[in-house]
């Protein structure tokens, strides 16, 4: 019963596809309604999906060869719970567009492209089998090229695009040589058969290389550092692009991850670079952030930390935390750019900004000490000696942003109704980062593996991301006692520009000139 509704999802959205060229028989303005119905029957269906997961339907396979190559969706409780997400969010940026881009000349173009973006993006989120997999991972790059070149006449457009593509091929060959040895060296293409091989311990030649492979084409899908210029240049698109952009389509690499989970966990190697260059790329997002006046790129920045946290997370081997982070941070990200116009209007009303509170040494470091106090306080309530020390370790790196933030409210300069309620504040995310740990370790038992016992390499990384971390956390709580300093503006001028990588990186690849052509439809 869950196979028919999975299928329905993606065919919902190629019908609005169709729906939206211009040789439809329906008016432009029934089209679009006509498409954002369908949008909801999709949300419907991939609802039903979930609800019958959650009771234990079955879940084998339907399937269909096409020359002779195997093409299959498989419920599962990962890929129905994004589907939710994937099809919610759809439908929120179909209502939005339709309003957004009203009297477009090509606003029938944008959506059956957005349409046939979101068509592939649920495909690979229910593949089987890996041709349907990497089909529908090639697809969603090149539909959401279309998107980015919506306005051809912007250069900014066209560079950004060009970059994408670029690193999007660069992705593609890498998985499908994944794809390839991991058919010939188990036998199959049907994705849960390799898994169930991989978790048996099931290794045969060429897995290592094909591990390392799908590794890559997930950090270059998630924008890691270096390859994460392409995502803050895609502000020239319109803002229901960057919504499904930033909320959607930059996950296809956190979820492939997840998706071999079983298979990752033979190479404890590519899970330490994975955890190095998510925490890498976490830590130089957040800080470039902190820098940026526009409210779109601030954004795009904040995408490329969570994306690196999210990668950090995977390569600690805490896959359920990981998707449960994804479906949040995809979530808030939409509302975040679906918003962003309000939050301009907001901020130019307000006249006069309140008084700042400037935390010494001292409040600082009372800041930090009580952030440990409420942490270990919320882990004594669920057991934090039950937990994985993956698990505490990550959550000790979210506790020094709650230790940033009592900082300002232990300042001797703050008032004391601002240091109990970010106290308070402390402790609801100190008690809910562990409350939503435990319902995602209990929703995916049996369903994700759970995080191996740390080795000498795995406490190395660990111990080098929670006290990098740590210190740029208490350096930061003190910005406002050497923001004064020469030295300052210096660095917030070299992080204002992301310390100049992606301008090396397009000086780079300047001798790629990827001619992408927008051919206009409606």
């Amino acid at each position: 019963m869950a196979q028919p509704l999975l299928l329905l999802a993606p065919l919902f959205y190629g019908l609005a596809a169709i729906l939206m060229q211009a040789g439809s028989p329906f008016r432009p303005r029934w089209r679009l309604r006509l498409s954002g119905w369908l949008a909801g029957l999709a949300l419907l269906a991939a609802v039903l999906s979930l609800v019958f997961v959650l009771r234990g339907g079955s879940q084998a396979m339907l399937s269909v060869s096409v020359a002779g190559i195997p093409l299959g969706i498989r419920p599962d409780l990962p890929g129905a719970l994004m589907l939710v997400m994937v099809t919610f969010i759809g439908w929120v940026v179909t209502r939005y567009s339709a309003t957004y881009l009203d009297g477009e000349r090509n606003q029938g173009y944008f959506a059956s492209w957005m349409h046939l973006t979101l068509a592939a993006v649920l495909t690979f989120l229910v593949a089987g089998t890996l041709p349907l997999l990497v089909a529908s991972f090639i697809a969603t790059s090149l539909c959401l090229n279309r998107l980015l070149l919506f306005y051809p006449e912007r250069p900014g457009a066209r560079r950004a695009a060009r970059k994408k593509f670029l690193f999007s091929r660069l992705a593609d060959g890498a998985l499908i040589a994944a794809a390839l040895l991991l058919s010939h060296g188990y036998g199959t293409s049907d994705i849960a058969a390799i898994l169930t091989a991989a978790k048996a311990g099931l290794a045969p030649a060429g897995t290592g290389v094909a591990i390392g492979l799908l590794a890559f084409a997930a950090l270059l899908k998630s924008a890691q550092f270096p390859a994460h210029g392409w995502l803050v240049e895609v502000m020239e698109t319109p803002t229901p692009v960057s919504a499904l952009l930033h909320a959607g389509l930059v996950n296809a690499g956190g979820f492939l991850l997840i998706r071999f989970a079983d298979l990752l966990l033979l190479s404890p190697a590519v899970l330490a670079i994975l955890a190095m260059i998510g925490a890498f790329t976490a830590l130089f997002g957040a800080l470039v952030m902190l820098t940026q006046s526009a409210v779109k790129t601030a954004l795009a920045w904040s995408t490329i930390a969570q994306m690196g946290f999210m990668i950090l997370q995977c390569g600690l081997g805490l896959f359920p935390v990981a998707l449960l982070h994804i479906i949040a941070h995809s979530l808030y990200k939409a509302h975040a750019f679906l918003t962003s116009g309000s939050a301009v209007e907001a901020v130019h009303a307000v006249r006069k900004p309140g008084p700042v509170a400037i935390p010494g040494f001292a409040a600082v470091a009372r800041s930090f000490l009580l952030a440990l106090v409420i942490y270990a306080a919320a882990g004594l309530l669920f057991g934090f000696w039950e937990k994985p020390v993956q698990a505490l370790a990550l959550g000790a790196i979210l506790i020094f942003g709650i230790a940033y933030l009592l900082a300002q409210g232990l300042a001797d300069t703050a008032p004391k109704a601002l240091t109990w309620r970010i106290s308070l504040y402390a402790l609801s995310a100190s008690l809910g980062y562990f409350a939503l740990q435990w319902a995602a370790y209990r929703l995916m038992a049996g369903v994700m593996p759970l995080p191996p016992q740390p080795g000498p390499l795995e406490w190395a990384v660990i111990l080098l991301a929670v006290t990098t971390f740590g210190f740029v956390a208490f350096i930061q709580s003190l910005f406002p006692v050497w923001s004064l300093h020469p030295a300052a503006a210096g660095l917030r001028v070299h992080l204002l520009n992301g310390l100049y990588v992606n301008a090396l990186l397009d000086r780079l690849l300047g001798h790629f000139r990827l001619s992408t052509q927008l051919q206009t439809k409606d």
